[in-house]
């Protein structure tokens, strides 16, 4: 597993110090060395914008939040559902609203909105494990939709809609909160309702949550995570 951090952190991944950009960690900007000697490809900073123009071409990064009850559904019958499924993503007006092109902040503020899905799924489930859980996932450009009418409205930051059934095995990554987390996702739960209401003191615990960063774990850990 590794820690995710907020934007401009590091990961470590084995002996290697590297960001965690939309399409999971990649090399560090600002690097000049070529990523092979003599192999007249460039500078690391050229391949890297070789890298994010690949990628951005070829698909979205969207996070979709589950609790680990519904990762278990997930994981039972090989897909993402129920149909339509919500999600987050870097949209337009997500972008507007933190007035920052840096991709990766962009991106970590969707994963933190698909965080805070979640939790709201957690108020709705209390038999489900204390623990927000979110999948990051790569769809096709044009899969994950944004509700135009919706665009100016900050509950829906980020929020997209897939209708397309997307295969669990399509999974690039979960996110999930540590064992120690548990008692404060499950205040932040509790309190949720209130905190909607206009309750200060609720909403004091509901935001407790966002100390808790989320985990990052490979799609091959899936089952130890719901065992």
């Amino acid at each position: 597993m590794r820690r995710i951090v907020g934007p401009g952190h590091r990961l470590e991944r084995g002996s290697v110090s590297s960001s965690y950009g939309p399409f999971g960690p990649c090399p560090p900007k600002g690097d000049r060395r070529p990523f092979a000697e003599g192999s007249g490809e460039g500078t690391g900073d050229r391949m890297l914008g070789a890298y994010w123009s690949l990628m951005k071409a070829a698909a979205m990064r969207v996070y979709v939040p589950l609790t680990l009850s519904g990762l278990a559904e997930a994981y039972k019958e090989g897909q993402l559902g129920p149909m339509p499924l919500t999600a987050y993503a870097v949209t337009p007006a997500l972008r507007e609203w933190y007035l920052s092109d840096d991709i990766e902040e962009l991106e970590y503020a969707a994963l933190s909105r698909a965080a805070q899905a979640s939790l709201r799924l957690l108020a709705v489930d209390p038999r489900a494990p204390r623990r927000r859980v979110v999948v990051a996932v790569d769809v096709p450009d044009g899969q994950a939709v944004a509700d135009p009418d919706r665009g100016l409205d900050q509950s829906a930051l980020g929020e997209v809609r897939i209708k397309a059934a997307i295969p669990l095995a399509k999974a690039a990554a979960v996110h999930l909160d540590a064992d120690d987390a548990e008692r404060d996702i499950a205040a932040a739960a509790d309190a949720l309702g209130a905190a909607d209401l206009g309750d200060d003191d609720a909403q004091f615990t509901v935001d407790g949550a966002e100390d808790h960063e989320l985990l990052w774990y490979a799609t091959q850990e899936i089952p130890n995570l719901i065992d």
